[in-house]
């Protein structure tokens, strides 16, 4: 999990949820008492369940940490193999904006000749 939370893609999509649903909260305070309760019940079902889990992930640890070493390696070759994964949503999005555009642009060119 840390490690596709570490990837910059997910890294700055998070960023950017955050950023939103924070201004959206600072923007409208009926939303905020919603947000504020919504916070409090998963905070509070995530505490009650991790007590009950524990005693279960102390079990699987072994096999745990066996499915997470094999994910790591799946994340490494997917890194190496999508570069994407490796960029800003920022840069993803104005690369894209320049390919369509360079796309338009052809395809003007196209049928103005």
């Amino acid at each position: 999990v840390n490690q596709v939370a570490n990837l910059t893609l997910v890294s700055s999509a998070c960023d950017m949820v955050s950023t939103a649903y924070a201004s959206t909260k600072d923007s409208h305070p009926y939303i905020r008492s919603v947000c504020d309760a919504a916070e409090k019940g998963v905070k509070s079902v995530t505490e009650a369940t991790a007590s009950c889990v524990q005693p279960v992930l102390t079990t699987l640890e072994p096999h745990v940490a066996a499915a997470s070493e094999y994910a790591s390696k799946g994340l490494d070759k997917l890194g190496e193999t999508l570069p994407l994964l490796q960029k800003p949503v920022e840069q993803i999005i104005s690369d894209t904006k320049e390919l369509v555009s360079s796309r338009v642009a052809d395809a003007k060119d196209a049928v103005r000749s």
